[in-house]
């Protein structure tokens, strides 16, 4: 009864309240906060069966009793609840340290009574252009952003502010647009232009400079976990910077968002998509990438693929994806099911879950970074070997008057000549068994050498090896072979068990490592597989035999492979006859060589691999051709060259084939000529492919991977299949799209998607203003803030569509608007009513970013190295902290001259040990998608400020311009100094504080020459000789102070 009556009073109240309540304004935000983690779309965590964040669930009685009745608070299980007085009744329960105010549950309660009219959370409507509003004061909007802002101001009895000073305005605008302050001579252009388009001249300059793609880069390459390293312990280079620079030419060029969207998702997916396009797509592959040894590599290619899904959900939906990686989201309507229907998008690459420790290769599926110049090359030398490969054929049968005429005399002598099988480079029988080595009887100098005592046995002929899959042979300087070289690998084997995965041979490193560089046999569950790798899996040849080896029994086996890079160039016989293959990957486009020295060729046995367990292997032999098929049967012991010409000599038409190939490979002047011509033609081709870098981008497989539900989100629990899809909640992508990524990059730019434009606007109005509309730029869930100005925004987003997604257009308008134009001064009273700036009466107010400081720093003193794109450079930084992070990691090698000077944008990231510069002024770490920097406040900023060298060297080439370029009196000069930084006039009390500091500071160093000398040392660059000590010293401390001031630090 007590509960009823609570009720009744509080209902009353509406009288009170002649608005009514608004769903997503009032009532959903209280729900999710509070009530969605136990009846909020999370099955497995819903209790009570009981659902709050649909209208069905929330009406739908449970048990006789209905949460909610419309329009009846007094018989709402919900009212109920949050009114009880009984802690063992009261919702939210004591134990989610949750409780509902009196203003929360007076509104649900009013809600109720209302008829509790639902609606969907505002993110998830697709937006509608509101009409512009009307406001009181007429002459303040320049544009219809400021109608919105103004109507706003007047509903809450609030004016805005009075137009900032000019010369404040411009140096907002250019560090807002460009990362760096307005030159002096771009101040004094623009104070003199009273005309109406000042303004608009200024940010028509900004937009069109190459400044602007850089500061825009810098935003993005934080969405894009942009890093110059892989990650993890070892923390290996990665050379990423090209998509770094296609970043800032697609700013620059003001490429379509739309288009930017879709490029860096699915670029490769369009139709004959250019070279840029292609290279838009590493934007998937910047995530940490493992070289650890004993890593699971399934594990690790399953975290990629989510951390494409969660980048997805940040950078363009705004949304937290990673809570429905294991479960349902307990706040926005994202089932587990959705969240593998996204991560089936991203599930189709050819990639490996680790990248290689012992080589350099690029993480496929990669790109070469070419030029026009360089592809029209590579096609020439390209088709010079096709159409020499295509000779092979008629060779053959220009071979076969010859070889008639030389059967007849091989027929006719006697005895019969011997037949040798040429090539034959190593050769061991292990007859002979000497601690632990067997001699090679073709090469004396390089014996087969033990490793952990295998063991000699009764073998295939005479005396074999027994291995015990921790031991094996090696067989120094054996077998070393690049992709274009022919080959043939013979022995005999006689596996002990069917295992999933026996290494045989290989000329490789460990498991793993980039696929096993180089060469390879195993045995898959019986079946002999052989591959030649670069980097695995994508860059490699592999075939597997249709046919499986018998467990205890010796079979022979021979290996053919000639030079082609194709997998139809590898052939497989056992027992000397040929066997039927599947082709599991056939794109070997760089070298199997490693590049600091290859390794032994082994048997048996490979770091962090199954070895041949308990098997035995003799006869191996290595051939520096690719053998015939006769030749094949003769070093199996199956057959001989002698009984093959015989046999052709009677006729037999199988016989004649083959005697026909072994003469043509062996006999034949002109085929000889002809492979020396291929091979030189495919090296020459190979060689100018390998010295091309590569980017990894992504590349779909042409049959597509089964993508399952992962139970707990765990790699190794798969559950039910799933396809490609959006979340159901959402608008469906349009029947005629393809269900791949091009599909979903299509469907976040439909106009049907209610987010993707809304984040869009929403990031440009933070990038100006500091904050965006949504506060929580990265979550506009439930979770996440409201728009404070939800009008605008959705006026904004269905602008921005209508208008091509014209980035450099939408920050012009901002730019340009009064809002934008206020000055940031505010008084106590506007300051307290609204301290965060969220009614925006005032103009934006930051700290410069990290990159910004230093960047100010370099392009005030002159010492900014204005080049664009290209290597990341190494600035300052102190000494030894790589070294000290990350385990092996090679020492920081400064940059040299100009490269010291670039742009913080170029500054080397290094994943493990980020530039501490940047990050003690709150960079990103870049390890994960990131769309909003924190703001902290520390002593160890204003340190840093005082003390990086940096700070100090550009701090010395300020003083000596000053002494050189701002006359002769000290006011004047240090005047100059204050508006070079500030890009305002210093004050007169300013000018008096400048003076006496710098007559201190001349004073202590014209006593202290040593500290003067100390101070000028720091840094690269040189001192001028004509300028004196004291007086350069004491402008550098001067200037240290000025770089420190408030005016500089701060954005107003």
């Amino acid at each position: 009864m007590r509960w009823l009556l609570a009720v009744t009073f509080i209902f009353a109240g509406r009288i009170a309240h002649p608005a009514a309540v608004d769903y997503g304004r009032d009532v959903q935000p209280i729900l999710a906060d509070n009530c969605y983690q136990c009846h909020g779309p999370d099955e497995n965590a819903r209790k009570a069966k009981l659902r709050l964040d649909t209208q069905e669930g929330a009406l739908t009685p449970q048990e006789g009793k209905s949460a909610i009745v419309a329009g009846n608070p007094a018989a709402s299980a919900l009212v109920a609840r949050i009114t009880s007085k009984d802690p063992e009744e009261r919702m939210p329960p004591a134990e989610s340290h949750r409780k509902l105010t009196p203003a929360q549950i007076e509104l649900l309660t009013r809600w109720v009574g209302e008829g509790a009219p639902w609606g969907k959370h505002w993110a998830f409507e697709t937006p509608r252009s509101p009409g512009v509003p009307r406001t009181k004061m007429r002459n303040w909007a320049r544009h219809d952003i400021d109608r919105f802002i103004l109507a706003r101001l007047e509903a809450e009895r609030m004016q805005p502010s009075r137009e900032a000073d000019r010369a404040l305005w411009l140096r907002r605008v250019s560090l807002d647009l460009t990362g760096l302050p307005p030159t002096i001579e771009e101040l004094d252009t623009f104070l003199a232009d009273r005309t109406a388009r000042a303004h608009e001249k200024v940010v028509d300059r900004l937009l069109n400079s190459p400044a602007f793609g850089e500061r825009m880069a810098v935003e993005w390459l934080d969405t894009a976990r942009y890093a110059d390293t892989h990650g993890f312990q070892m923390d290996r280079y990665r050379p990423a910077w090209p998509y770094r620079d296609w970043v800032i030419e697609a700013f620059n060029s003001n490429l379509p968002m739309d288009q930017f969207i879709q490029w860096q998702l699915a670029g490769d997916l369009l139709p004959n998509p250019t070279r840029s396009q292609r290279l838009a797509t590493a934007f998937n592959r910047l995530h940490l990438q493992n070289e650890e040894g004993g890593i699971v590599e399934e594990e690790f290619r399953t975290s990629h693929v989510v951390d494409r899904v969660n980048t997805l959900g940040t950078a363009f939906l705004g949304l937290t994806l990673d809570c429905a990686r294991c479960h349902d989201h307990k706040y926005d309507p994202i089932s587990q099911k959705d969240f593998y229907r996204l991560f089936a998008f991203f599930n189709n690459i050819d990639e490996f879950g680790q990248t290689s420790y012992f080589t350099d290769s690029t993480p496929v599926p990669a790109m070469l970074l070419t030029d026009p110049a360089t592809d029209q090359s590579l096609a020439h030398m390209k088709a010079k070997v096709r159409q020499l490969e295509s000779q092979q054929a008629r060779l053959v049968e220009q071979a076969r008057p010859a070889f008639e005429a030389w059967l007849k005399t091989w027929s006719e002598t006697e005895p019969k000549p011997a037949l040798d099988i040429p090539g034959l480079r190593s050769s061991f029988s292990f007859e002979e068994w000497k601690d632990q080595k067997s001699p090679n009887s073709v090469e004396a100098g390089k014996p087969a050498e033990g490793r952990d005592d295998p063991k000699p046995v009764e073998g295939f002929q005479g005396r074999g090896v027994e291995l015990t899959g921790d031991n094996g042979m090696a067989f120094r300087g054996s077998g070393a072979f690049s992709r274009h070289d022919p080959f043939t690998l013979a022995l005999a084997l006689r596996p002990n068990e069917l295992a999933p995965r026996q290494v045989v041979l290989h000329r490789s490193m460990a498991a793993n490592d980039a696929g096993s560089r180089g060469y390879e046999i195993l045995l898959e569950a019986g079946r002999v597989a052989v591959g030649l790798h670069h980097m695995w899996p994508g860059n490699s040849l592999k075939v597997v035999s249709e046919t499986s080896l018998p467990v205890r029994q010796w079979t022979h086996l021979t290996v053919t492979y000639d030079g082609s890079s194709q997998a139809k160039g590898l052939k497989l016989y056992l027992d000397g006859r040929p066997v039927r293959v599947e082709i599991v990957r056939d794109g070997l486009t760089k070298d199997m060589t490693y590049e600091r020295g290859d390794p032994d060729l082994q048997v048996g046995f490979r770091f962090r691999d199954n070895g041949f367990k308990d098997g035995r292997f003799d006869e191996l032999r290595i051939f520096h051709r690719a053998l015939t098929e006769a030749e094949v049967a003769q070093v199996a012991g199956v057959g001989s060259l002698s009984e093959t010409l015989a046999r052709a000599a009677k006729g037999d038409p199988e016989g004649r084939e083959r005697g026909l190939a072994f003469f043509t490979a062996t006999r034949f002047p002109p085929a000889r000529n002809f492979e020396e011509s291929l091979r030189h033609l495919r090296r020459e081709h190979g060689s100018r492919i390998q010295s091309i870098p590569e980017m990894m981008v992504m590349r779909e497989m042409e049959h597509p991977r089964v993508t399952r539900i992962l139970k707990r989100g765990a790699y190794d629990a798969p559950a039910e299949a799933v396809t490609a899809g959006t979340p159901e909640k959402f608008p469906d992508m349009a029947s005629d799209w393809p269900r791949n990524r091009l599909g979903l990059a299509k469907w976040l730019t439909s106009e049907s998607q209610p987010l993707t434009a809304r984040v869009w606007v929403n990031r440009a109005w933070q990038l100006m203003f500091g904050t965006g509309l949504v506060e929580s730029s990265d979550n506009f869930g439930t979770q996440g803030s409201r728009p404070t100005h939800p009008e605008l925004l959705d006026w904004l987003a269905v602008r921005f569509r209508q208008q091509g997604w014209n980035w450099k257009g939408l920050l012009k308008e901002i730019a340009l608007s009064s809002t934008y134009r206020q000055s940031s001064s505010a008084s106590a009273e506007l300051r307290s009513r609204d301290p965060a700036n969220a009614l925006l009466a005032r103009g934006p107010s930051q700290r410069l970013t990290a990159e910004m400081l230093r960047d100010q720093a370099l392009a005030v003193s002159g010492l900014l190295t204005v080049k664009l794109g290209g290597p990341s450079v190494k600035p300052y930084q102190p000494e030894g902290l790589w070294e000290e992070k990350a385990m092996g990691a090679p020492r920081y090698e400064q940059s040299k001259g100009e490269d010291l000077y670039r742009k913080s944008l170029y500054t080397f990231w290094k994943r493990t040990v980020p530039p501490p510069a940047a990050i003690v002024f709150d960079a990103a770490e870049r390890n994960t998608c990131l769309v909003r920097r924190q703001s902290t406040s520390t002593p160890l900023q204003a340190l840093a400020l005082m003390n990086d060298p940096q700070m100090t060297e550009a701090a010395r080439f300020l003083s000596e311009r000053m002494l050189k370029e701002a006359g002769d009196s000290k006011p004047d000069r240090l005047s100059w100094l204050f508006r070079k930084v500030t890009a305002r006039p210093a004050s007169d009390s300013e000018r008096a504080v400048l003076v006496r500091m710098f007559e201190e500071q001349r004073a202590a160093f014209t006593e202290d020459p040593d500290s003067a000398a100390r101070l000028l040392s720091v840094g690269d660059s040189a001192n001028d000789p004509a300028l004196s000590l004291a007086d350069l010293a004491a402008g550098t401390m001067v200037a240290k102070a000025i770089l420190n001031h408030d005016a500089a630090v701060m954005k107003r």
